[in-house]
């Protein structure tokens, strides 16, 4: 296979990849193009290789660079910006988790605290006092799970996973 194959397919996988995730694809593709690329690249760059308007791109890098998975640099002798990808795979996961957290963990768990007092002694409110505090339960414990990927190193990591 080729370099240039070889890079469309990892762009397009992560891209795919990055729906499970809770990002776009767009976003996720220029954080692979980010990724594999040698040097920092300019939104124009970016454009012309993912063939994307420069308002997505705009957008998508500055959601890249708030999550903390690119940053920005800038060039001696050059007036743009140029970006590039956090390039150490656990840091990335560790990132992609924490924001994961913020985004969807943390208003379940805002929302579960929110009903968990509910008036009323018939079948239904029993009912929903019994789930909503199974899913607080749950989200409480993917919650510390998810501080203790987010503390801890690569190695003690899967250490700790494989066991």
């Amino acid at each position: 296979m080729e370099l240039r194959e070889a890079k469309e397919n990892f762009i397009q996988a992560w891209g795919q990849l990055g729906s499970n995730w809770g990002v776009s694809k767009a976003m996720a593709q220029i954080h692979a193009l980010l990724l594999i690329s040698p040097k920092p690249m300019s939104t124009d760059e970016i454009m012309k290789e993912l063939n994307i308007s420069r308002g997505n791109a705009n957008m998508n890098v500055r959601e890249l660079l708030s999550w903390g998975l690119a940053y920005k640099k800038f060039l001696p002798g050059e007036r743009r910006e140029y970006f590039f990808a956090e390039k150490d795979i656990w840091d990335v996961a560790k990132k992609v988790g924490r924001e994961r957290k913020k985004r969807e963990l943390e208003p379940v768990l805002k929302m579960v605290n929110e009903v968990k007092d509910i008036k009323g002694r018939n079948k239904h409110a029993q009912e929903f006092r019994k789930v909503s505090k199974e899913v607080g339960k749950f989200a409480r414990k993917t919650e510390t799970a998810l501080d203790l990927i987010s503390r801890a190193n690569e190695s003690t990591f899967f250490k700790w996973f494989m066991k």
